[in-house]
């Protein structure tokens, strides 16, 4: 008999493996780099190799879209106001599955197949620079993040591996 392992079984695997080489219980829990990133979750990018960063580092939030949303929100008013960081990074993409649909149209499908819309919104956009520039001004406009002198946001070319800021 072939037993199949699944994902997860794999990935439980590779953290065996990776506890046996720990040596990171030392970081302190604010990151070094003080220094808070959101980012798509799409697995094409690799924020930690993009941007050289290591554990402890920085804080690494993603969504969908890489969408500043309530929830971001709250992480980003919790990483500056309880954790240090003073600086925000953006990381939306090329070729991102949120410029493939509406909201309207997926929350119908959604309906169609459960029987009610979702409360949320998937938030999905059709110009990847407009969003990213609504993403900051939400940043900007929300009260309860403090620090707001360095909010940047970039585009990262899933071909090409290049990262452009949003001006």
């Amino acid at each position: 008999t072939i037993t199949i392992m699944s994902v997860t079984e794999e990935l439980l695997r590779n953290a065996e493996e990776y506890k046996k080489l720990f040596n990171k219980g030392h970081l302190p829990l604010p990151p070094a780099k003080h220094i808070a990133i959101l980012a798509c979750m799409d697995a094409r990018l690799n924020v930690y190799g993009l941007l050289g960063l290591q554990e402890g580092d920085a804080h690494v939030i993603r969504n969908a879209g890489g969408v500043v949303t309530a929830g971001d929100l709250r992480s980003l008013a919790i990483s500056q106001r309880l954790l240090g960081t003073k600086e925000i990074v953006l990381i939306h993409h090329t070729d991102c599955g949120m410029l493939t649909f509406t909201d309207d149209a997926f929350k119908e499908q959604i309906c169609q197949e459960v029987g009610q819309k979702p409360a949320w919104a998937a938030e999905a956009f059709s110009n990847i620079e407009a969003d990213v520039k609504q993403s900051i001004n939400r940043i900007k406009n929300d009260p309860f993040i403090p620090i707001k002198a360095s909010i940047r946001g970039f585009v990262y070319d899933v071909y090409t591996g290049g990262l452009t800021e949003v001006l």
